[in-house]
């Protein structure tokens, strides 16, 4: 029997991002709702036949997502929130969207979202466990009833069918859709919901298995985490139920970003045909899985890198495969990938301008998936049946080993000088006090996070530029032009801390990788983020350092047209290293701290140039917590002093600023806290404040914007609305210590909802200040 080739799932947004395309234009109108759904049918289409083509054999369907897999989830089983508005039968895609990114229109809601201005709000969102893609979290009540709402699980392995390729169905499973979802009531056990909703489960499986499915994938990545004993218990009361309601479908339970370690024994032991693991994130479990599992267990082994860009080195992986192949034979087997590949770029073969050296070390979806097959054909006739292919992939490894475009003496010498000395400031009390003497700001000090709408007028200049049809002169001339218009638009509302808007940035990773060595950029390596909003991850294929400034001209510029304190821009060493696909060759941590004196040198620079205020983003440093708890203190360790290097370098009238995306802080305050930054800004809106608890809990001393507009919706609240988030705020924490700010940067809005929310936001910062 042949070695089943698998992947868990491929990119959704096409080629040439054309989801993202599709999808705006039908938000914005342009489009009908008919289009979106002949474009995403396309891709579908084109993503079953292309891994077909490549040599799988087991293939994904119900992967592909309009917006998110677990608001796909919501929708199957009905978890639709009252305030939507739904009452029964298939979720309707415009309560889908409306879920994902809120609405336009005047809604009275009566369910506890506050939303005084127009529309609905958008439901929570946050990162996927540690990865950098955002999913929207599920909303539960006790009591709440479930349905099966939603066919396109079954619609979509019907339509794969129909085109010849028979597909596997990939479920997000039962368990970790309640544990990573929420509620508003304090307590409130989640899975205390699980019998009320596998019986939604057993019907889509029920309906999949008439359609002809025989094997079906259910995602289970809670199984990497802490577990307590009733969360295991609950895992085995689900599978025990779905492999009774239908006997003739085969389950296989996937796992994935880590290692089982104890719920090793409750993976095992699921009555399930199959199980997935993670060999990559999870390297170093195999032997005690092999020795755990039951001889009828088909075993998926997860050895080629989905959430990486490096080539495998095949001979080593074959090494790995073939006494597992000969102790449990091929049909015990399926050879995959360590997870699904939605978190890298789709082919390698559309990047035409990578030096060849890195393009040779790389291997994107297409070219994973050809390692695959490879790696199935040397299991099934021997390593001579892939002879040349095993050889360019060795050769491929010794290049990469060896090559002086990774190592750089100088910054592995200048790391080795670093001192602990080296990442201390002056005590908070007395940095602030000099910096309140210094700038005089009101109470309530108004900002924003950093960057201002990205309109088509920018992105085409910015592209004219590139393709050498504007000069470099105009161009910049452009960007000062509206920098310029930037500025006066924010002395005109009346914002206190002034930015410079980043008109001529196009990604806030992507930026200062381009400025720094080390690097390597993609022009089609686009990986999805959440709904339509695409990154393209830099690679760091070498030692980094910093050749020259960054980003002090255009910060000068700014701070030049207005006596208001005015930001500097920077992305911190953790979310360039976390927001970059990393070197897998030394730790991350060396990565890390060399990106850090990196950025240290940009920052001592910018309070050269005048720039008294600087904001070191740091977004990622939560998502870069280890899955086990075991293993949080090492990296907090180097995360927060790779920050803290980052920022050490100025004086104590300077004042260092940084900004968290969607979080969850309870666990993680002592490191917030450690990193010492006087002023922190957060997402609160979605929250209605209750991150600032952590906060709270905690006795932050330092000073807080807690974020009062959401920028992932197209919404525009009121100043009431956002008056009464600040009201929410002041009982959490002191005034002299809020700031006032929106969640995130404003790249993705448009001015015709920017300009309104952010003269709100003003209005109600100074509502606030009145009562004092």
């Amino acid at each position: 029997m042949s070695i089943t080739v698998s992947s868990l799932g491929f990119p959704r947004i096409g080629p040439r991002r054309e989801l993202k395309s599709a999808l705006e234009a039908s938000w914005s109108g342009k489009t009908a709702p008919e289009a979106l759904a002949e474009t995403a049918q396309g891709l579908r289409a084109a993503n079953w036949q292309r891994q077909k083509a490549l040599g799988a054999t087991s293939i994904p369907s119900n992967d592909f997502s309009l917006y998110d897999h677990v608001l796909d989830t919501a929708a199957m089983v009905g978890a639709v929130p009252k305030i939507y508005g739904w009452t029964g039968g298939e979720v309707p895609v415009e309560t889908y969207f409306a879920m994902a990114r809120g609405t336009h229109g005047t809604t009275v809601c009566e369910h506890g979202h506050s939303h005084g201005g127009k529309g609905l709000p958008a439901q929570e969102m946050t990162k996927w466990f540690d990865t950098n893609y955002h999913y929207i979290v599920p909303e539960f009540t006790p009591g709440q009833e479930f349905a099966l709402a939603s066919s396109k699980a079954v619609r979509e392995f019907r339509e794969a069918k129909a085109l010849g390729v028979h597909t596997r169905p990939v479920l997000v499973g039962p368990v970790t859709f309640l544990k990573l979802g929420k509620s508003g009531e304090h307590g409130f056990a989640r899975l205390s919901l699980l019998p009320g909703l596998l019986p939604v489960y057993a019907e889509v499986l029920r309906q999949l298995a008439a359609e002809g499915a025989d094997w079906v994938q259910i995602d289970e990545p809670v199984l990497v985490l802490d577990l307590t004993d009733p969360e295991r218990a609950a895992l085995k009361t689900a599978y025990a139920e779905l492999a009774k309601a239908v006997p003739s479908l085969k389950i296989l339970v996937a796992t994935y970003f880590g290692n089982l370690g104890d719920n090793l024994a409750t993976a095992v032991s699921l009555p399930v045909a199959g199980l997935h693991v993670d060999l990559k994130r999870g390297a170093g479990q195999l032997d005690t899985l092999l020795a755990a599992a039951p001889k009828e267990l088909a075993l998926s082994l997860g050895v080629i890198d989905g959430r990486n860009v490096w080539r495998a080195d095949l001979e080593k992986t074959l090494d790995l495969l073939e006494p597992v192949v000969d102790a449990r034979g091929a049909d015990g087997i399926i050879v995959s990938a360590s997870c699904s590949f939605l978190h890298v770029p789709i082919d390698l073969e559309q990047e035409t301008k990578l030096d060849p050296d890195v393009k040779s070390w790389l291997a994107f979806a297409v070219q994973k998936i050809e390692e695959l097959a490879i790696l199935g054909r040397a299991l099934d006739s021997g390593r001579s049946a892939v002879a040349d292919a095993l050889e360019a992939s060795s050769l491929a490894a010794a290049s990469r080993r060896i090559s002086p475009k990774i190592h750089d003496t100088a910054v592995q010498s200048r790391l080795a000088a670093v001192t602990p000395g080296d990442a201390e400031r002056a005590p908070f009390a007395e940095r602030r006090a000099i910096q309140r003497a210094e700038f005089g700001l009101p109470a309530f000090p108004t900002t924003t996070i950093g960057s201002f709408p990205q309109t088509d007028e920018v992105r085409k200049a910015r592209a004219a530029n590139t393709k050498g049809q504007l000069s470099d002169a105009d161009y910049k001339a452009f960007l000062r032009k509206a920098t310029e218009e930037a500025v006066r638009w924010q002395e005109v509302i009346d914002v206190d801390v002034l930015v410079h808007g980043e008109f001529e940035r196009n990604d806030m990773v992507q930026y200062f990788g381009e400025q720094l060595s080390g690097y390597a950029f993609t022009q089609h390596g686009w990986v999805q983020s959440f709904g339509s909003r695409y990154v393209r991850p830099p690679i760091i294929f070498g030692d980094v350092s910093r050749p020259k400034p960054m980003t002090v001209e255009w910060s000068g510029y700014a701070q030049s047209l207005t006596g208001r304190p005015m930001k500097g821009m920077l992305t911190g060493p953790v979310t360039m290293l976390f927001w970059s696909f990393i070197r897998d060759d030394i730790p991350r941590a060396d990565t890390c701290r060399q990106i850090a004196l990196a950025i240290r040198d940009e920052v001592v620079d910018l309070e050269r140039a005048g720039i008294a205020i600087i904001q070191i983003d740091e977004p990622a440093i939560r998502e870069g917590l280890p899955l086990r708890r075991g293993e949080w203190d090492a990296y907090l360790d180097w995360a927060v002093q790779s920050f803290r290097l980052s920022a050490s370098g100025v004086k104590p009238g300077t004042q260092i600023h940084t900004h968290m995306c969607y979080s969850e802080f309870n666990d993680i305050m002592p490191s917030i806290a450690a990193m010492d930054a006087d002023v922190i800004s957060i997402e609160t809106t979605r929250s209605q404040m209750e991150l600032l608890d952590a906060f709270i809990d905690y006795k932050y001393p330092n000073e807080i914007g807690p974020g009062i507009y959401d920028i992932h919706s197209p919404r525009v609240p009121s100043a009431d609305e956002m008056t009464a988030l600040l009201e929410k705020a002041r009982e959490r924490l002191s005034p002299d210590q809020i700031w006032v700010n929106p969640d995130c940067g404003l790249k993705t809005r448009k001015w015709d909802e920017v300009k309104p929310a952010l003269e709100n936001m003003v209005a109600a910062a100074k509502r606030l200040r009145a009562t004092l």
